[in-house]
């Protein structure tokens, strides 16, 4: 078999120093370097991996499920600080948050997210009740106080959902300045009333 002439290859003059001697099919390669930051990464990743494997294996560090546990104790006490900050109503507080707040705005935006598919556009009702007319299920008036803990609470038998576990205090009051807006309006096709006339305040 015929040897290779480097002198019959097109070989650029800075590369004759790295042609390798051995050949496929009459195919040579040269030897370049992988780059210096690749060569960087691979040895930063076996550092890594024996830190990794040392850490883990021989000196304690937690398990995934040990992970896991602990991941759920801190999102179970952030979700208990949220109940808290949700379990209590003050009406003075609600006062001056709709002062604070564009209370329109953000009511809108929550009843068209949460509320709308329930009670349809403009309160109406259509699978939950009527909310503009004066009567209601389970409510004694028709009141900040009284609208709070129920959209808190919810009530599931009716497939109300319990709202204080998803939205904020602020949702929950852009929610009540919402429905106290609608009092006394006309939506079209507004569902028949429901439940007892109450006291509107």
């Amino acid at each position: 078999m015929k040897e290779n002439n480097k002198e019959e290859l097109h070989i650029l003059e800075g590369e004759r120093d790295l042609l390798l001697d051995h050949d496929y099919d009459g195919i040579q390669e040269l030897n370049y370097p992988l780059p210096s930051w690749w060569m960087k990464c691979w040895a930063a990743s076996i550092v890594f991996s024996v830190a990794y494997v040392m850490f883990y294996h021989f000196a304690g560090g937690p398990t995934s499920s040990e992970e896991l546990a602990r991941n759920m104790v801190k999102i179970n006490e952030l979700k208990a600080i949220a109940a808290a900050d949700v379990s209590n109503f003050d009406i003075a507080h609600y006062n001056e948050w709709l002062e604070k707040n564009d209370s329109k705005k953000m009511g809108d935006e929550v009843y068209e997210t949460n509320c709308f598919s329930c009670h349809a556009a403009g309160g109406g009702g259509d699978i939950g009740p009527n909310l503009t007319d004066g009567y209601w299920i389970h409510l004694k008036n028709r009141s900040p106080e009284e609208l709070f803990p129920f959209i808190r609470d919810g009530f599931e038998e009716k497939g109300m959902p319990a709202w204080g576990e998803i939205l904020s205090k602020e949702e929950i009051y852009a929610a009540i300045a919402h429905i106290m807006e609608l009092k006394g309006t006309t939506p079209p096709k507004a569902k028949e009333a429901q439940g007892e006339k109450v006291e509107e305040i």
